[in-house]
């Protein structure tokens, strides 16, 4: 019996000045570490100490406010931050927005499988899933602000085919969180909404002759957790904090519908079902939503983005055709019916939970056939912005390997943003005011996802916007429908940053009963 269980407190005396600390989590409070993060806030605020730190994870992590990574944004205790997705933790996008430390972006799937690399001891992560985009290093190389100046991936030739390598760095500290754990370190994950790459991040901070530590809601005995439960073996795990307190999520306790250890239904709360019966409702996120699901296939495998996209969710849960498709989410989650806002990445009642690097296995090997997903901006050659807007470091957390792999992407979102007024007749949409800031631009700012890659790939892209459908072809973007209503020139074409190409005849858009 090896009895590894200490206090918060101990476990962040762990972190030395100058560590690369890896830590794990969703946002909304999806397995984030936060009893472990608050400890080594609270010892930085109360001894200057550890001071200058590498964090590096994968997807958002925190609250928008004081939780998960906000816990860390402070200036000296971090110096360097490789990030996937920022949103969750304005504090740490100010200090990049500041200069006070060097931002990094990576895609996620390609931090969390980088992470397996690393434990592995392989020479990075070796991918085409970034090509083209802002992380190529003909372009910004993952580089978000003037401070980041690493060389963090680099094109490589094999068999003379282009590809990215990602290179790999010691983990010297992971900060995580599991279920349970037993005396010797096992840990079950069974309360959680979904494994991520917890045991990938153990792994490389392991065998970089780091430090593992984990924050769990109970502890038992030795031999207690049935082995098929055991997530991440005690032999990768140096030390155990007991959170009793530790909820589910930011927004409930405990819900076995969501760790998919039981089915519940019949949920009053803010569950999809409910939700959708709103989205089926007049109005621009309703005709996107009714649009954009024309494009489903029986049998297709899917997924879903953060924002508007999650309307397309809501009517196949409302309509009960959740079973003629395979629904995925980049978390590691199959079937159920998803949450969204601040529980994007939770689901009711899945039907599998995997790995989040074996998720983005299956995406990057091309087994998602449709995916559905939000944009900030895009331009004339069919290029995508959804990392940095506004000059603020957003990240596309797996979008860029979801996006990049899928055979078809219906990206969806409306024309304009800040300030639109619509007025919807009967079967008809009319533009009381007009958007301050055009998504459609001549140029994007960044590029995260490649338009002219796709086309090279053969990808199908739509663009499905509150007014009017685009498509992606060779020649570029292609203007196919126009919604019931809408004076193309004056509502479309005149709120453009581009012109796109014109067919003779502009289809109707089909719009939602209401």
């Amino acid at each position: 019996m090896r009895n590894k269980v200490i206090d918060a407190q101990e476990a962040a005396a762990l972190v030395p000045d100058g560590a690369t600390l890896g830590t794990v989590g969703g946002g909304g409070g999806l397995v984030e570490a936060d009893t472990l993060l608050a400890a080594v806030e609270e010892r930085f605020l109360s001894s200057g100490s550890p001071r200058g730190l590498r964090v590096v994870h994968s997807l958002g992590i925190g609250d928008r406010d004081r939780r998960g990574l906000n816990r860390l944004a402070y200036e000296g205790l971090v110096r360097k931050v490789i990030g996937g997705h920022w949103i969750w933790s304005p504090r740490m996008q100010a200090l990049a927005r500041e200069e006070k430390i060097e931002a990094y972006i990576l895609p996620a799937g390609v931090t969390a499988q980088l992470m397996r690399e690393i434990g592995a001891g392989r020479p990075g992560l070796i991918t085409h899933v970034g090509l083209g985009t802002f992380v190529d290093p003909r372009q910004d190389g993952g580089r978000m602000n003037r401070s980041a100046r690493d060389e963090l991936v680099e094109l490589i030739e094999i068999d003379g085919r282009t590809l990215l390598r990602y290179k790999p760095f010691p983990v010297n500290v992971a900060l995580l969180r599991g279920s349970y754990a037993d005396v010797d370190g096992n840990i079950s994950m069974e309360e959680e909404p979904a494994n991520l790459e917890a045991f990938a991040m153990a792994l490389a901070a392991h065998n970089s002759g780091g430090v593992v530590v984990f924050q769990v809601r109970g502890l038992v005995e030795a031999g207690e957790i049935p082995a098929r439960q055991v997530r991440i073996p005690g032999t990768l795990v140096d030390a155990v904090v007991v959170e009793p307190e530790q909820p589910q999520c930011h927004a409930f306790y405990y819900d076995p519908s969501i760790s998919g250890q039981k089915k519940v239904y019949g949920h009053v709360d803010a569950g999809p079902r409910k939700q959708a019966a709103e989205d089926e409702r007049p109005g621009p996120r309703a005709i996107i939503a009714h649009r954009a699901a024309l494009e489903l296939s029986d049998n297709a495998v899917i997924n879903f983005g953060f924002g508007i996209p999650d309307g397309v969710a809501k009517l196949v849960a409302a309509r009960g055709e959740t079973e003629r498709y395979y629904q995925t989410i980049e978390h590691g989650t199959y079937g159920g019916e998803l949450l969204d806002g601040v529980l994007f990445g939770f689901a009711r009642n899945a039907s599998c939970m995997i790995d989040s690097p074996s998720q983005f296995d299956l995406y990057s090997g091309g087994g998602l056939d449709i995916a559905f997903l939000g944009f900030g901006e895009m331009d004339k050659a069919g290029n995508v912005n959804v990392s940095r807007l506004g000059g603020t470091t957003v990240g596309p957390g797996g979008f860029m390997d979801i996006a990049q792999n899928a055979r078809k992407v219906v990206f969806c979102g409306t024309l304009e943003a800040k300030g639109v007024e619509y007025e919807v007749n009967g079967k008809s949409l009319a533009i009381k005011r007009y958007g301050q800031i055009g998504k459609m631009v001549d140029q994007v700012d960044q590029i995260t996802f490649s338009g002219p890659h796709a086309v090279a790939s053969g990808q199908k892209v739509l663009c499905v916007t509150e007014r009017a459908v685009f498509e992606l072809t060779e020649a570029g973007m292609y203007l196919r429908e126009v919604a019931p209503g809408i004076d193309i020139q004056a509502d479309v074409l005149d709120r453009m940053g581009f012109e796109p190409i014109l067919p003779p005849g502009v289809r109707q858009m089909p719009f939602p009963d209401g």
